[in-house]
C-alpha cells in the first residue's frame, strides 16, 4: 500500500505565502510524477504542478510566477512553494504521486483572506 500524507495548509492574508509538503510512505520502488491539484468551491479539480522524477517541471498559467514546486526523491517527498497567494487560489490541495498508477493524498485545506 501507498500513502501519502500532506501538510503545510491553514489560513493566510493576500500576498501571504504558504508551503505544502506531500510524503509518500509504503510500498514504493520508484516514484514518476509528482505534483499537486486543487478544487475549490464549486469548481473541479484542477492541475496546479507537476513535477516529473527528473525535475521538469509544468504549472498552470494561473499559478506561473508565484508558485514553486521542488522535491527530494531521496524522501520521497514533494514541495509547493505558494507565494503572492490571492483569494482565488483558495481551495482543498491534493498531492498525486504516479507510482505505477496515480495515488492521491486526503488533501489540505488553503483559504486566502483577510
Amino acid at each position: 500500500q501507498v500513502q501519502l500524507v500532506e501538510s503545510g495548509g491553514g489560513l493566510v492574508q493576500p500576498g501571504g505565502s504558504l508551503r505544502l509538503s506531500c510524503a509518500a510512505s509504503g510500498s514504493i520502488f520508484s516514484i514518476g510524477a509528482m505534483g499537486w491539484y486543487r478544487q475549490g468551491p464549486g469548481k473541479q479539480r484542477e492541475l496546479v504542478a507537476l513535477i516529473t522524477r527528473g525535475g521538469t517541471t509544468t504549472y498552470t498559467d494561473s499559478v506561473k510566477g508565484r508558485f514553486a514546486l521542488s522535491r527530494n526523491n531521496a524522501k520521497n517527498t514533494v514541495y509547493l512553494q505558494m507565494n503572492s497567494l490571492k483569494p482565488e487560489d483558495t481551495a482543498v490541495y491534493y498531492c498525486s504521486a504516479d507510482i505505477k498508477r496515480t495515488y492521491w493524498g486526503q488533501g489540505t485545506q488553503v483559504t486566502v483572506s483577510s
